[in-house]
């Protein structure tokens, strides 16, 4: 009975005292990514949009070397890499990798150059399938919490009676490894390791420390008091209350849902649709071992699932529409994001679902009662609502991997600078993207003082495309700035970028580089 309280302060307390978090993206570079200049900057600023933590941070100079003695250091929303005074002549890339407040890990790289660019490129870092067991994990920790915890949870308060028991006492095993597993593989994540370091206790220790940890402890807790429930001891409809309130407790305490504001809004509609899915879901397989065994019997039991069903059946969709439109923040994300498209086949899985218990509800269950046929019948729906449940299991797992459109901040201008005695010209290219991109030309002197210029024009070319010279003029901003807006470029590639600043009717600027197109 200790062990026992013990659990359920655990999942009480921790449930409740986990602060709030969210998504992190990176919304400024010092020096701008792909700057071109003269010496090596005394550091690297990476700001993002909130507090984040360094996981794997590397310096990579143009000779291909790590510089390990490049220090990191982090304060509130900023990452600091202190660069080496002796980076060779090239581009430097700075690969990064950050744990944002919700656990999850936000990864990219920026680049520098001294001198003229060079062909670096960011190391790739092999994850020796760990993404591909997150996700496996995931799906495990689903089964335990939902088919496991909803299955005790059942047993004791509707279906009352072991009827179907074995496949939720499976179902809470798997859990527990896939809860126990997720720990390890996301501190690897986090930190950009092999799957052989999940021998070291460093993974483990800096899992515990986001958000993920207290939540998948809290999981593991709850699994823990629904096996407990399952063996029929005293206090067993307590025990697995208990455990159902944990399973949607620990859903609610981290991830991207959670961490969506109003957060007094969504975090009870996460716990609440955590809850009614281990409900639901928990109660398919023991309701099917019970209509196969003993038709007659089941057909009370059948008939008091149903009845709170419905309403179990209405908070889901509630919540769940709650919780998208959060999310989406727009109707064209959904389509035009992989979030987006994730929950499209959710939606329609889902709808699937609600169609079988529609029927199991107003024509099987009122035929249970009349023959062994209508007891086949049932069974065969009920088994087919727990196999679109696998589905969707599966594929929520995916978000995993997928932030929200809500996080998505737009992605940083692509930067040119060119810089010669005479001029420095700084051009931000957005999206920088083949495409459709918006030029923004700052003119300055090569004492960095305002260049005034009475015209200006852009000139792009991709010659190793057959893209021949295309001349845009360039028009004046209030705020000094020259802006080329929807220019097409129809390749991605290096684009040969040239400026003409017309300084007075005898005078001419003209500066030269290139400029690295990304794909869409």
């Amino acid at each position: 009975m200790r062990l026992l309280a013990s659990l359920a302060t655990l999942i009480l307390c921790v449930g409740f005292a986990t602060g709030a978090w969210a998504h992190s993206a990176l919304v400024s570079v010092e020096p701008p990514n792909a700057s071109v200049m003269s010496a090596p900057p005394k550091s690297v600023e990476l700001r993002f949009n909130e507090s984040v933590t360094p996981g794997a941070i590397r310096l990579i100079d143009a000779e291909g070397r790590e510089r390990t003695e490049a220090r990191v250091s982090a304060s509130g929303e900023t990452v600091s890499i202190a660069v080496p005074p002796d980076l060779p002549q090239g581009t430097t890339v700075v690969s990064y990798r950050v744990i944002s407040q919700d656990g999850h890990p936000v990864a990219g790289s920026v680049t520098f150059s001294i001198g003229v660019p060079s062909a670096t490129q960011a190391p790739a870092v092999a994850d020796g399938g760990v993404n591909g067991l997150i996700w496996l994990a995931r799906i495990g920790l689903y089964l335990g919490l939902f088919v496991g915890v909803g299955g005790a949870f059942f047993g004791n308060w509707v279906g009352r009676s072991a009827d179907g028991m074995a496949v939720p006492r499976v179902a809470l095993g798997v859990g527990l490894v896939g809860a126990i597993a997720s720990l390890g593989l996301l501190g690897l994540d986090l930190l950009g390791l092999p799957l052989t370091a999940l021998l070291k206790p460093t993974p483990w220790k800096v899992a515990l420390l986001t958000s993920a940890g207290p939540a998948l402890l809290i999981a593991i807790a709850a699994m823990l008091l629904a096996a407990r429930a399952l063996r029929g001891a005293g206090a067993a409809r307590a025990v697995s209350a208990i455990a159902l309130v944990g399973a949607g407790l620990s859903l609610a305490a981290t991830g991207h849902a959670a961490s969506a504001p109003p957060m007094i809004l969504t975090r009870p509609a996460i716990f609440v649709h955590g809850v009614a899915v281990a409900f639901w879901i928990g109660a398919l397989v023991p309701l099917a071992a019970l209509v196969s065994r003993r038709a007659g019997a089941a057909l009370p039991v059948v008939e008091r699932f149903s009845r709170v069903a419905v309403a179990v059946v209405a908070t889901l969709a509630l919540t769940g529409l709650v919780l998208a439109v959060i999310q989406l923040e727009s109707f064209a994300a959904l389509i035009e994001t992989k979030y987006g498209l994730i929950l499209l086949i959710k939606l329609a899985l889902v709808l699937a679902l609600l169609v079988l218990a529609a029927l199991n509800r107003f024509r099987l269950t009122p035929a249970l009662a009349n023959d062994k046929a209508g007891a086949r019948a049932l069974k065969r729906a009920i088994l087919a609502e727990w196999g679109l449940a696998l589905g969707i299991f599966a594929l929520v797992a995916g978000w995993r991997f997928t932030p929200p459109p809500r996080t998505i901040i737009p992605e940083t201008p692509l930067a040119l600078h060119i810089h010669t005695d005479k001029a420095m010209f700084q051009v931000l290219v957005s999206p920088g993207k083949a495409g459709t991109d918006d030029f923004v030309l700052q003119l300055m002197t090569g004492e960095a003082t305002p260049l005034a210029a009475k015209e200006v024009t852009l000139t792009l070319s991709l010659p190793e495309r057959g893209i021949e010279p295309m001349e845009r003029d360039a028009e004046l901003g209030a705020d000094g700035y020259w802006y080329v807006r929807k220019v097409e470029l129809p390749f991605a590639g290096r684009w040969h970028v040239r400026i003409d600043a017309l300084v007075s009717d005898f005078e001419k600027v003209t500066l030269e580089d290139e400029l690295e197109v990304a794909p869409r």
